[in-house]
């Protein structure tokens, strides 16, 4: 460890090193000779991987991989077992090598530091530095490694989830499921989703699920004989039952109050899972049961001993009623807050499950969303169209017309601003405790 923190201290933090895009433009050397005979003599451990030459390219993307999901490291080419430095013939493309393994062969693509050292010999040197801040990192068929020691290792199945958890990564969506093939999906959805593009793609991998979602949709990842569908493939895609089954925590609670808050009785509750088409539905339509959903804030009409009364008056006759009338809600600040907590909560969290709370008077939204780095500047800047997206992939898909979800346009901006001009009352947004947290009102 020592070693590493040398090494990064002496490359990044000294004044007079170039910045990263001119590293990139210029190529210029980094690293000292007298470095890497330090780091060479003392020898491969966690943070670093000797190689005499780049002969396959598979076996070095899984290395890179192995260091940047550990804690970075270096990678040197040209020197042997024995940590003598017998130089490389092709440093210029073995460079370039590096960069495509980098860019085409990891998940998410990683931009590489790459020296070429020469010494007084004539021999030449490749050295590769890797920092994983985005991880985990994954081959591009699927698989992810670790390091221990001077041994890279590939994470097992059973181990990933927990791994992964504690990660908790922003890019959740991509991350594969094993113990998932074809029949799972549901054909519905996905073919009436891909044959609205079939006159515009006539190669499209229509009826081959495997194919289709990994060629077409990029939500699927393994070799020519293997299935592993994202968890993106599997929560828009996914039969509902199955959802539930592979990924629990997609569920969403459902309840109502009778009151303003969640002290007051419960009246009824319901976990609703399911692939995000049919979640988005019957959360609706459990909303609907108990609220109105109109799209604007007209004079309301009430009647009693069959006498037509104004707004005015009719509010003096409700406020005379032993039962409270049913708030109504903005229609399309509704289905668009139920919207955003489908699609951007952070899936990768395990113990907080998106939750939806009817009150008498209004309506809270709570998912799952990192608090750190988020409070307060973020949360403010969402009222101006400026957010933090999480799963992207799952948006895209899921705001097409062709998924089939009906869903307003304008995010969240849209919601606070009508939500308000509705119901006269300005919409809170609020975070704590890892917990992203909406609340609308009703007129």
């Amino acid at each position: 460890m020592p070693r590493r923190k040398f090494r990064h201290t002496h490359r990044y933090d000294s004044p007079a090193e170039f910045s990263h895009n001119e590293y990139l433009i210029n190529q210029s050397q980094l690293t000292t000779r007298s470095e890497l005979l330090r780091l060479i003599r003392g020898g491969e451990d966690t943070f670093l991987e000797l190689k005499v030459k780049l002969s396959n390219s598979e076996k070095i993307a899984q290395g890179i991989v192995a260091l940047a999901n550990t804690a970075g490291g270096t990678i040197i080419f040209g020197v042997n077992d024995q940590l003598r430095i017998e130089g490389v013939s092709n440093p210029e493309w073995i460079q370039d090598e590096l960069r495509r393994i980098c860019r085409d062969e990891i998940v998410p693509p990683l931009v590489p530091l790459i020296d070429n050292i020469a010494f007084d010999s004539g021999k030449r040197i490749v050295a590769l530095d890797v920092d994983g801040r985005k991880k985990p990192y994954r081959t591009r068929d699927g698989r992810f490694y670790m390091r221990f020691g001077a041994e890279k290792r590939e994470v097992s199945r059973e181990q990933l989830s927990m791994w992964l958890d504690e990660l908790r990564p922003l890019g959740y969506e991509n991350i594969p499921l094993f113990d998932t093939d074809e029949s799972d999906f549901d054909d519905g959805i996905l073919w009436t989703f891909a044959s609205a593009f079939s006159d515009t793609n006539p190669t499209l991998n229509l009826y081959q699920t495997a194919e289709f979602l990994k060629k077409d949709l990029l939500l699927a990842v393994g070799g020519a004989d293997e299935f592993f569908p994202t968890v993106a493939a599997v929560v828009l895609f996914g039969k509902n039952e199955r959802v539930a089954e592979m990924f629990p925590r997609s569920v969403v609670t459902v309840s109502k109050f009778s009151g303003d808050n969640g002290s007051a009785q419960l009246v009824e509750r319901a976990q609703i899972g399911g692939n995000l088409l049919y979640q988005s539905e019957a959360v609706v339509r459990f909303i609907e049961r108990y609220c109105d959903l109109d799209n604007q804030r007209g004079k309301r009409q009430a009647k009693a001993d069959g006498v037509a009364y104004s707004e005015r008056s009719a509010g003096a006759v409700l406020a005379e009623l032993p039962i409270r009338r049913r708030a109504t809600f903005h229609v399309y600040s509704v289905r668009e807050a139920v919207a955003n907590l489908l699609v951007h909560r952070d899936l990768a969290f395990r113990d907080v499950p998106a939750r939806i709370n009817i009150y008498d008077s209004s309506i809270e939204f709570i998912n799952a969303r990192r608090t750190n780095g988020f409070v307060p500047p973020a949360a403010r800047a969402i009222r101006y169209g400026i957010t933090q997206r999480l799963n992207p992939q799952i948006a895209a898909i899921y705001n097409r017309r062709e998924y089939g979800a009906n869903i307003p346009r304008g995010g969240l901006p849209m919601v606070l601003r009508d939500s308000e001009k509705f119901s006269g009352r300005r919409a809170e947004v609020y975070t704590s405790n890892d917990e992203f947290k909406l609340k609308i009102y009703g007129d």
